[in-house]
């Protein structure tokens, strides 16, 4: 049973049956009196469950960090138990994208939130010296269901909030859910401080009645959009557009960048400047800087994106990314801690610009070729039904093949300390890689969106 919002009514709760089917919020008379209201609600717990969801996801980032010598595995072992469940979490955000418009956004959130039960109580049951390698990969692979959240979060922000908020709403949905990376280091941080090394199942026990807790939220205060279930051909639609694979390339080289970096960061610091962290707990002091200063710039990305512009913002961000790269690189030459971190944190920062940006110029793009069309005499109104169902499509591939990023950085670290002991090559690769995406944005949307 759906329902309509009816736009003579205030800002008044939804009905009970959480599903509506006039949904308005370009027209701003609709948009004052009870959409705001409605997507900032929705906005709220969608962002509540990402976090715990990219918490989870990045569990195994900082549980590395407990597998002592007694659980006999090697730092290439540790690498490729960071990389698993960034790819698992990648292949996920295909189907949780379309799993909104199969069956609703909030009816999903409830259930990927209750689905996060399953990597936090594996990994506790099995946690403990002597388990096999193959169960810790099976462990992390399974924790790759928080990495899905996000797309679907996105999909489902993206078609509640108006174009001139997109930036702003997108960024704030995707910067809390970022959170969830350096929150979880913290909480790693606070059990080695207090319980030490030997107890990594606490870190686990911690976010379990918190899963429950963003399952309930969702379940009764997010509503479905109804509009949202005509968008199942979109994905399809998606692919045969050059945008999508022109922003995907983009986005491996922000969001890419973040969680690839977020994931191999404390291992990276133990491997290359083992004198200094050579405990678990100094290494944990220091991980969470760099994600959390890259969550928190992503809401600045978006708006500074709805200011002045995303392709604008976003080749002047690659452009610094790859002057950070420099300094990072130099530090790793020199052995210099002090430039290495900072450089590592200025990292960090900019990809969460870059987030920002980027996902704000996906529905920009979308709404200029609507705006063609409408000039060509299409009807505006099934113009823009099409530009948000391209841009929620586009969303969900994007956030796809930009969380492969965060695989591929996690190979080149561990290939490039396997064949010589540093990151110099992976640093190498990160810089020409940016270089490229600054060269794709100028070419195809500077001076566009």
């Amino acid at each position: 049973m759906s329902a309509t919002v009816d736009s003579t009514v205030g800002a008044a709760a939804p009905p009970r049956s959480r599903a509506i089917a006039d949904w308005r919020p370009e027209d701003e008379a609709f948009w004052e009196r009870t959409g705001a209201v409605t997507a900032r609600r929705n906005l709220v717990f969608s962002i509540l469950s990402e976090h715990i969801g990219f918490s989870v996801w990045s569990l195994w980032s900082v549980l590395v960090l407990f597998l002592g010598p007694q659980y006999h595995i090697d730092a290439a072992g540790k690498f490729v138990l960071t990389a698993v469940p960034t790819a698992c979490g990648a292949l996920l955000r295909l189907p949780y994208t379309f799993a909104v418009a199969r069956f609703g956004g909030r009816n999903w959130t409830v259930f990927s939130a209750l689905l996060l039960l399953v990597p936090t109580v594996f990994a506790a049951v099995v946690l403990h010296p002597g388990v096999s390698y193959s169960t810790l990969l099976v462990a992390a692979a399974v924790a790759g269901v928080g990495g899905g959240n996000f797309a679907s979060s996105m999909a489902n922000i993206n078609a509640f909030y108006p174009q001139r908020l997109k930036g702003w709403a997108l960024g704030l949905n995707a910067g809390g859910g970022n959170l969830g990376v350096p929150v979880v280091q913290l909480v790693a941080l606070l059990v080695l401080a207090t319980a030490g090394a030997a107890h990594p199942r606490l870190l686990v026990l911690v976010y379990i009645p918190l899963i429950v807790l963003a399952a309930l939220g969702a379940a009764l205060r997010m509503d479905n959009l109804t509009m949202l279930r005509n968008d199942r051909r979109a994905m399809r639609d998606a692919t045969r557009d050059h945008h999508t694979w022109v922003v995907s390339a983009l986005y491996i080289g922000t969001f890419g960048s973040f969680i690839g970096f977020g994931f191999a960061f404390g291992q990276v610091l133990q491997v290359q400047f083992h004198a200094q962290f050579d405990t678990p707990l100094k290494a944990a002091y220091l991980t969470f800087l760099g994600p959390l200063l890259g969550s928190l710039s992503r809401p600045l990305g978006g708006l500074l994106a709805d200011r002045l512009g995303g392709a604008r913002i976003t080749l002047w961000t690659f452009a610094a990314m790859a002057a950070a790269t420099i300094v990072v690189l130099v530090a790793s030459q020199q052995h210099s801690l002090a430039l290495f971190l900072g450089g590592f944190i200025l990292l960090f920062a900019l990809s969460g610009i870059g987030n920002g940006s980027t996902y704000k110029m996906i529905p920009a793009i979308f709404r200029t070729r609507a705006e063609v069309s409408v000039a060509e005499g299409a009807d505006p109104e099934q113009a823009e039904q099409a530009s948000r169902r391209s841009a929620s499509a586009l969303i969900g591939i994007a956030g796809a093949i930009g969380a492969f990023g965060g695989v591929l950085v996690n190979i080149a670290f561990r290939q490039s300390f396997l064949s010589s002991a540093n990151g110099n090559a992976a640093y190498l690769a990160f810089l020409g890689y940016y270089a490229l995406c600054l060269v794709l944005t100028r070419i195809f949307y500077t001076n566009r969106v």
